[in-house]
């Protein structure tokens, strides 16, 4: 498994992403123009950096300049992209077969549901992605999953249709089952299940959900 970190120009939690970083390993590393500011403090190098650079902090982008082995992808401003969707895209384009996103929510609300939205082309490549906050881990599932107890972000689970309608949606080992159901978009029937097993397995025949995984 090659497991990428994309760091975004959102709000991110220092405090929080230090704690997650110590726990995990990334073999790529992606910085996306205002994340750089975040990855400095970190004590970060990107194997990449990606952007338009019009929000980044010039004295960082200096102290990035003088590391030779990092790849620039430099963009203009005027662009049909995101920065977060041209980082995606060339942590895609070297093999990830997993990718993290470190301050995709927060701030603006549009940049954060485009951001959701961006989960869905790795979805289809077959690659889990998945945006992580120091409340939520969220992504998308289109078929049978198994949620583990002991590896859960919280103790709360929703579900919500990423696409028009999913169908035949059955949840065992949860303490709202649902057998054979059908729902579309303008439901919160799935928000805040929790696990009653070890083990919570839920299945579906045909389209798309989000995941998130939270705590209070």
């Amino acid at each position: 498994m090659k497991r990428c970190l994309v760091l975004t120009g959102g709000r991110l939690d220092l405090a929080f992403a230090g704690s997650f970083l110590e726990k995990e390993e990334f073999h790529k590393i992606v910085a996306v123009d205002g994340g750089l500011k975040a990855a400095r403090a970190l004590g970060i190098t990107p194997d990449v950096i990606v952007g338009d650079f019009d929000s980044a902090d010039p004295s960082v982008l200096a102290c990035y300049r003088k590391q030779e082995h990092i790849i620039w992808e430099v963009h203009q401003p005027e662009k049909d992209d995101t920065d977060t969707e041209l980082a995606l895209k060339r942590a895609m384009a070297m093999a990830c077969t997993e990718i993290v996103l470190l301050g995709a929510t927060g701030g603006r609300l549009d940049h954060m549901i485009g951001n959701i939205q961006l989960l869905y082309p790795c979805l289809q490549k077959g690659i889990r992605a998945s945006i992580v906050d120091p409340q939520n881990r969220l992504y998308l599932i289109d078929g049978e999953t198994v949620f583990c107890r002991e590896k859960m972000w919280g103790k709360y689970v929703s579900f919500l249709p990423f696409t028009e309608e999913v169908c035949g949606i059955t949840l065992k080992g949860f303490k709202y089952p649902l057998t054979d159901r059908d729902i579309r978009i303008g439901t919160s029937l799935g928000i805040s299940n929790e696990l009653t097993e070890k083990d919570g397995i839920i299945t579906f025949t045909d389209g798309v959900l989000i995941a998130v995984e939270s705590h209070d």
